[in-house]
């Protein structure tokens, strides 16, 4: 319960949920997210050339003390059914692992296949604005006069007043009383 700062009374409050419940027994919780990191980490180390190194070096070890020890020192004779029950055991527990460190890795790529898909669609998108900034552009290009256009019109007027000032020099030699 908590106490109201502006009444002063203990009062539960009922807006917030209860975190327990009194008189109930409460359960041990665990991260899921911190079990899954473990399972990831056995099950890498599971997938290394080293843990097939040290499980030989167990199994020979194992194997060679049932048999060549003295029968008194022995704990599991020759059909070794406790090295068995142990490796068993050990892969039960393996598998699962395994299969949830994959699942959290599936998680993993699919998240990011979708944040890749997300940015392609975003680079098509800016790609395609791009290009039609780029046709806009040629388009206006295509009306405005360039300097190659603006040389060759203002050729063309030289011309023109070179032709009509030779006129006006032949018309002004022909007027004029010699």
């Amino acid at each position: 319960m908590e106490t109201s700062p502006i009444t002063g009374s203990n009062r539960t409050r009922l807006d917030q949920p209860r975190t327990a419940r009194p008189g109930l027994i409460t359960l041990p919780s665990y991260d899921p997210e911190a079990f899954g990191v473990l399972s990831e980490r056995i099950a890498r180390f599971l997938g290394t050339g080293r843990f097939i190194v040290w499980m030989t070096v167990f199994v020979v070890v194992w194997i060679g003390w049932n048999t060549l020890l003295p029968p008194a020192a022995r704990f599991d004779e020759y059909p070794f059914i406790f090295l068995t029950l142990a490796l068993s055991l050990q892969a039960s527990y393996a598998a699962p692992l395994i299969l949830l460190a994959q699942n959290r890795q599936d998680n993993r790529d699919r998240v990011n296949m979708e944040q890749d898909r997300a940015r392609s669609d975003r680079n098509i998108a800016d790609t395609e604005y791009l290009a039609r900034e780029v046709a806009a552009l040629r388009h206006g290009l295509g009306e405005v006069a360039t300097r190659a256009f603006i040389a060759s019109e203002l050729g063309s007027i030289r011309s023109e007043l070179q032709s009509l000032l030779k006129e006006i020099d032949e018309r002004r030699d022909a007027s004029e009383p010699l």
